[in-house]
């Protein structure tokens, strides 16, 4: 069996917010809400690219010209679970579609989350310093 796997391994690299304005924050913020691709087409895994033998000693797949491409949506449940089914031809570039919109999605909420912690993190630092001043 020959596989091509269709999928990302990110490796986000964190930028450093603290230079920012809090307004500049909160304008980054909503600006990459905004970007979200539509959630309801989202999907979670790897699209992987499959050429089969049949196993008949007549075929061609046994002199090497394989089957194929058959496509399969491959999904990880967890670290020893797997599930997964065949895409048909005519859904290999929605479902590509939709795995793309997935890592667009997850990469941004990593953004606005940052972006979050930097402001909770001002914030904290804000009411310390009120604390102080009232003391």
């Amino acid at each position: 069996m020959y596989l091509v796997y269709y999928s990302y391994s990110h490796v986000q690299v964190r930028e450093n917010l603290s230079k920012l304005s809090t307004l500049a924050l909160r304008n980054r913020r909503e600006g990459l809400t905004k970007l979200l691709p539509p959630l309801g087409e989202t999907l979670r895994g790897s699209l992987m690219e499959r050429y089969l033998t049949c196993g008949n000693p007549d075929c061609k797949c046994a002199r090497g010209e394989r089957h194929g491409p058959t496509w399969y949506l491959s999904v990880t449940l967890d670290q020893s679970h797997r599930t997964g089914c065949t895409v048909p031809a005519d859904q290999v570039e929605q479902v590509r579609r939709w795995i793309e919109n997935y890592h667009r999605v997850k990469e941004r909420l990593e953004k606005i989350s940052d972006i979050n912690r930097e402001l909770l993190y001002r914030q904290k630092t804000r009411n310390k310093s009120k604390k102080k001043a009232q003391n």
